[in-house]
C-alpha cells in the first residue's frame, strides 16, 4: 500500500476532491445525533480520505478545513443559541485541527499501509481538539457517532479513542480500495488488472474485517445486582440564555412538585419504590446552603419520596465565586456529601482572560459569578450504592468519567442542565456520549436533565427509557449495578498514546524520506 506525490492538477480533479470534501463532511455530520446514521461516518472518511490522497500538504490543509466546516457547522448548530458569532468562532478554531492533521495525513498516503497512520493522525487531532484552547473542546469526535453501531464495543477495549481509530481504520480501507494502484510490471495488462483487483478485494475484506472483529472484545456480564432509580426532570420556564424565567425559585419548585409526584406515584403502587432518587444539575436555582427557604423546600420533597436524593445545585464560594455541586440529600440529616464539577464550561460557567473579554464582548457579563473546578473524582455514597456523579459538559472527556468509574462510581449519574439547548442537537449528542461510555466502562448509566432528554442507558449501550424534551416527567427504573471493570477501564490511556504515537512516527518516518528523496534530487542534479 503506498501513495504517490500530485503534480499540477487539472481542474476537474481539484473540483472533485473539492466536492468530496464537502460530501464527506456532510456524511460525518449524518453519523451524529439526531440523524444517527451510524454507517455515514466510515463513508464520511472514505470520501475525505479521496478528497486528501495524492495532494500536497498545503492543498491537503485546506480540504481538510473544508470538510471539517461542512461537517462542524450543522453537528455545532445547538451553540447559536449563545450567538452566531460564538457558533462562527468555534467552528473556525475547531477547524484548524483538521486542517493540521489533513497536512500531516498528505504525507503519511505516501507510505506503506497509510490507512493504518491515517487512523493514528485523527486520534491525535481528536486528542489535541480535548485538550486546547481554554481546556479543550472534545465535542463532535468520530466515536460520539456510533453510540449504537458495529463499532460501538471497540469502547470496551480502548474507551473512545479506539472507536474513533476503528471507524477511520474501516473508511480509509474502504478508500484504499479504490485509489491505490499497484506498480506498473513488466507483465500483461491481464496480471496487472488481475492485481489490481485483487488488492482491492483485500482492502474492501479489511474494512469489512474492521467492524466484526469487535464481536471478539470481552464484555464483563451481569452480576445479579440491582438498584431501583427515580429519576426527576422538572422543566424550566424560560428558554435560550433565559431558563431561569422572571420567578425566582421556579425552576427548585418545578423539581420538587415533580418530586413529590414520583412519590405519591409510589404510594399508589404505580411505580417502583426507588432506592435513590436523581435530580438533574440546576435543579435548585436558589442555593440551599444561603436560604432557608430553599432547604425546607427540598426537605420537604426529599422527606415525602422518603429515600436519599441527588440534588444539582449553584452554590457560593466565598463572595465572587460559585460551584456546580452534586449535593446528597438525605431525608433526616439533610445535605451531606457532594461532587464540584471539574470541568467548567469556558464562557458559561467561567470567563477566560476575563478583563479582556468582558470589555470586549457584553454577553460575557451573563456568567456572572466565576465557577471554580472541583479537584476529586465524582464517587459519592448515596443510599445503598456508590454512585458516579458526572455533570453536563464532562460526559464528553474520557479521564474524567474513567476515573470516577475508577473511584468506585456504579452506576454513572449523569446530571445535565440543556435548557438553554432544548430542541437541538445538543441533547441526543449528550445522549449517544452516554451509551459509548455505558459500554466502555461496564456501567448503566442514568441522566436527570432539566428539560430533557433525561433516560436510563444500559451497559450494553441500549437506551431502556427516555423522556421527551421541554415536559415535567419522572419514572423508576431498576439498573443492574456492576463492579467488574473492562480493559477500557483498566487500560485507560494506554490505547489513545499508542495510537497517536503510531500516527506521529508515521509522519515523522515520511518528512524524513521526503528530505532524503529531494537532497539525493538534488545532489543528482
Amino acid at each position: 500500500m503506498a501513495g504517490g506525490r500530485a503534480g499540477r492538477e487539472p481542474k476537474r480533479v481539484l473540483l472533485a476532491r473539492v466536492a468530496a470534501a464537502v460530501a464527506g463532511g456532510l456524511a460525518l455530520f449524518a453519523a451524529f445525533p439526531p440523524l444517527d446514521w451510524w454507517l455515514c461516518a466510515p463513508l464520511g472518511i472514505a470520501l475525505i480520505t479521496g478528497a486528501l490522497y495524492g495532494t500536497r500538504p498545503r492543498r491537503a490543509a485546506w480540504l481538510g478545513y473544508v470538510a471539517a466546516l461542512v461537517f462542524l457547522f450543522p453537528a455545532l448548530a445547538w451553540v447559536r443559541t449563545i450567538g452566531d458569532d460564538v457558533w462562527f468562532m468555534l467552528v473556525g478554531v475547531e477547524g484548524l485541527f483538521y486542517a493540521a492533521m489533513a497536512a500531516l495525513a498528505a504525507l503519511v498516503f505516501r507510505l506503506p499501509f497509510w490507512p493504518l497512520w491515517f487512523g493514528g493522525l485523527w486520534v491525535a487531532m481528536e486528542w489535541a481538539r480535548g485538550l486546547v484552547p481554554i481546556g479543550g473542546f472534545p465535542w463532535a469526535r468520530v466515536a460520539f457517532s456510533q453510540g449504537e453501531s458495529l463499532f460501538t464495543s471497540y469502547a470496551a477495549l480502548g474507551g473512545a479513542p479506539l472507536v474513533s481509530f476503528a471507524v477511520v481504520l474501516c473508511g480509509a480501507l474502504l478508500a484504499h480500495a479504490v485509489l491505490v494502484r499497484p506498480a506498473a510490471t513488466l507483465g500483461s495488462a491481464a496480471a496487472s488488472g488481475g492485481a489490481r483487483a485483487l488488492r482491492r478485494a483485500v482492502s474492501v475484506a479489511l474494512a469489512l474485517a474492521v467492524p466484526v472483529l469487535s464481536f471478539a472484545v470481552p464484555r464483563p456480564g451481569d452480576e445479579g445486582r440491582t438498584i431501583n432509580v427515580g429519576i426527576v426532570q422538572g422543566n424550566v420556564p424560560g428558554r435560550g440564555m433565559y431558563i431561569l424565567g422572571d420567578e425566582p425559585a421556579v425552576v427548585l419548585k418545578n423539581h420538587a412538585n415533580e418530586t413529590k409526584r414520583l412519590a405519591q406515584a409510589v404510594r399508589d403502587g404505580k411505580l417502583l419504590k426507588p432506592d435513590i432518587v436523581i435530580l438533574p444539575e440546576n435543579s435548585t436555582d436558589i442555593d440551599p446552603y444561603r436560604d432557608e427557604t430553599a432547604r425546607e423546600i427540598i426537605q420537604d420533597s426529599v422527606r415525602d419520596v422518603g429515600v436519599p436524593t441527588l440534588v444539582g445545585a449553584v452554590v457560593a464560594i466565598g463572595d465572587d465565586r460559585r460551584a456546580t455541586r452534586s449535593l446528597v440529600w438525605d431525608p433526616v440529616t439533610g445535605a451531606g456529601d457532594y461532587y464540584d464539577k471539574q470541568r467548567l464550561v469556558p464562557f458559561g460557567e467561567y470567563t477566560p482572560f476575563k478583563e479582556i473579554v468582558l470589555a470586549l464582548w457584553e454577553r460575557a457579563g451573563l456568567v456572572g459569578r466565576q465557577s471554580v473546578p472541583g479537584d476529586k473524582p465524582g464517587d459519592l455514597k448515596l443510599g445503598p450504592v456508590t454512585i458516579g456523579a458526572v455533570n453536563c459538559y464532562e460526559v464528553a472527556y474520557d479521564d474524567t468519567v474513567r476515573e470516577t468509574v475508577r473511584a468506585g462510581g456504579t452506576p454513572i449519574v449523569v446530571q445535565t442542565n440543556n435548557a438553554s439547548y432544548a430542541e437541538s442537537n445538543l441533547p441526543p449528542q449528550q445522549l449517544a456520549m452516554s451509551k459509548l461510555r455505558a459500554v466502555e466502562h461496564n456501567r448503566a448509566v442514568v441522566t436527570a436533565a432539566t428539560t430533557g432528554i433525561s433516560a436510563y442507558v444500559t451497559p450494553d449501550g441500549k437506551v431502556s427509557w427516555q423522556t421527551r424534551e421541554l415536559v415535567a416527567d419522572m419514572n423508576v427504573v431498576k439498573v443492574p449495578v456492576r463492579t467488574q471493570e473492562t480493559i477500557a477501564t483498566k487500560v485507560g490511556g494506554v490505547p489513545e498514546w499508542a495510537l497517536m504515537v503510531m500516527g506521529a512516527a508515521a509522519a515523522g518516518a515520511a518528512l524524513w524520506r521526503g528530505r532524503r528523496r529531494g537532497d539525493r534530487m538534488r545532489n543528482d542534479g
